[in-house]
């Protein structure tokens, strides 16, 4: 099954201690680094979502007021 462009799939196994690993291709795709913080959403009727690590940043200077590193 081909995904549209841009879009992506991935599976990930839920470890004992409730921990996921984000997939190799997913992090070089997203530019995620160790040490990185992610935004984690989640909707009890839509799902759960990682957004782009820039739309943190926007979410916090919206939120906060101030500039996100």
């Amino acid at each position: 099954m081909n995904a549209p462009n841009g879009r992506h799939a991935w599976t990930v196994t839920v470890g004992t201690k409730g921990q996921i690993v984000i997939p190799k291709e997913a992090r070089d795709l997203f530019h995620i680094q160790p040490g990185d913080t992610l935004l984690f959403l989640a909707d009890e009727t839509q799902g759960m979502a990682i957004p782009p690590k820039a739309d943190f940043a926007r979410l916090f200077d919206l939120i906060f007021g101030g500039k996100a590193e």
